[in-house]
């Protein structure tokens, strides 16, 4: 059987969408002829922990372990809230404190790539002895942290082995990264190592087809689309009670920008012009919401409707997920965000609920949604008809007939998607 060996910071029991992509594929990689080994932080600093992610584990996988300074746990003596919604990609652009400007400045200027960057050199040399035992002839980095593709490149430059770089998100590109306060050259520095990475990988893995059109304009080494996907478990005929309220549930981070302030108009004037609409109406916000999209949320008088939950556990999100009457998908509202594909799309198309898209033109997102009929997609300047749409669901909520009749969802799922990338090894 053919080993691989997986470097990735984001493992059980850490939390969110990051850890579920190499979770899953290293469930299901033995079924293709491949043994994966995996290497992991000892001592990781995880925004958001969900211990279930745990059980998933296979017990056969075998898995190496280093420690890891991260700066992040010192900067929590100060703000340990800030410190955690920065690690997590949430930055709020407005009424900043000064002791988040600073923090901003020093995580885009002196961690670079990323605050991960301490694990470099001590992961190089320990996992030349690793590769040596294992007889290991192919590894894979996944980012962010993009740190961790800095050790497939020391690794490639010392040993003679294959290495696919993985990119679960973009680098110089992605939302939050112009937030960061770089100076011109730190900018220039990300952007090197994000060209030596894409050019000293012997093949890329992204998750969107515009993704891989960015890298193509930087590298001619291949590309491979993975998505992300649903697992089996999400898909199973298992049901569940529908909310009896006319329940709109988001899922996930609604980071600053992500706010999609024609939907909060829409819900309402309908609250306003519809007694039984008002009557029915919930807004679900399941994780992390930014003070941004609160506020737009409060100054339309939404707030009564609005029941804030946090972060649950996965296991918890996909019974959300089951019983809601729609599901919301948003993303800002850029042209650098139209190739994001949120790991959550293809559980909430598993879910057979009908989703709200709402994103940039041309969002690869939104198309799936669309392609997949699996809900509907609009863009941010599209408001009446948003509003019809929604009406209608509400109208066919009120007879008990809001349902979603998807196809071609079976390619997204984690074997289907396993097996390609086993292809690929």
């Amino acid at each position: 059987m053919k080993k691989v060996l997986i470097i990735t910071y984001y493992w059980p029991p850490a939390g969110g969408p990051g850890v579920q992509r190499w979770l899953k594929f290293v469930k299901y990689l033995r079924d293709f002829g491949v043994e994966p080994i995996v290497y992991i932080p000892e001592n990781p600093n995880y925004p958001i922990i969900d211990e279930a992610f745990l059980y998933e584990i296979p017990e056969v996988v075998k898995i190496y372990k280093q420690p890891i300074f991260e700066p992040y746990k010192l900067a929590s003596i100060f703000s340990s809230k800030k410190t955690k919604q920065i690690s997590s990609g949430i930055i709020q652009t407005k009424n900043q404190s000064t002791a988040e400007k600073i923090m901003l400045w020093i995580r885009g200027n002196v961690f670079i790539p990323d605050a991960r960057k301490y694990w470099i050199k001590p992961s190089i040399k320990f996992l030349e002895t690793i590769i040596e035992k294992e007889a290991v002839e192919t590894i894979i980095t996944t980012g962010p942290p993009h740190s961790v593709h800095l050790i497939g490149l020391g690794l490639k430059r010392k040993l003679t082995l294959n290495w696919l770089a993985d990119f679960r998100d973009p680098w110089t590109t992605i939302g939050y990264h112009k937030k960061l306060k770089l100076t011109a050259s730190s900018e220039k520095k990300h952007k090197n190592l994000e060209r030596t990475v894409l050019n000293m990988a012997d093949k890329i893995i992204v998750t969107s087809a515009t993704t891989k059109r960015e890298f193509n304009a930087i590298t001619a080494k291949p590309i491979e689309v993975i998505t992300n996907g649903f697992d089996t478990n999400i898909a199973s005929t298992e049901t569940f009670t529908l909310d009896t309220d006319f329940t709109i549930s988001h899922i996930g981070s609604l980071l600053t920008g992500r706010n999609p302030k024609n939907l909060w108009r829409v819900l309402s004037e309908l609250a306003h012009e519809n007694n039984a609409f008002k009557n029915a109406l919930k807004l679900n916000l399941i994780g992390v919401v930014s003070d941004d999209v609160l506020e737009t949320i409060k100054n339309l008088g939404l707030e009564p409707f609005v029941e804030l939950l946090g972060y649950v556990s996965h296991e918890k999100a996909l019974v959300y997920q089951k019983k809601t009457q729609i599901l919301l998908l948003a993303e800002i509202d850029s042209e650098e965000t139209s190739g994001i594909i949120p790991g959550k799309l293809f559980e909430y198309m598993a879910s057979k609920r009908p989703i709200l898209a709402l994103g940039p033109k041309n969002w690869e997102a939104g198309n799936i949604v669309v392609a997949t009929q699996t809900g509907n997609f609009f863009n941010y300047s599209e408001e009446s008809e948003l509003k019809q749409v929604i009406l209608n669901w509400f109208k066919l909520y009120q007879k008990n007939q809001l349902t979603v009749n998807s196809r071609g969802i079976q390619q997204y799922h984690r074997k289907e998607l396993t097996q390609k990338l086993a292809k690929l090894l």
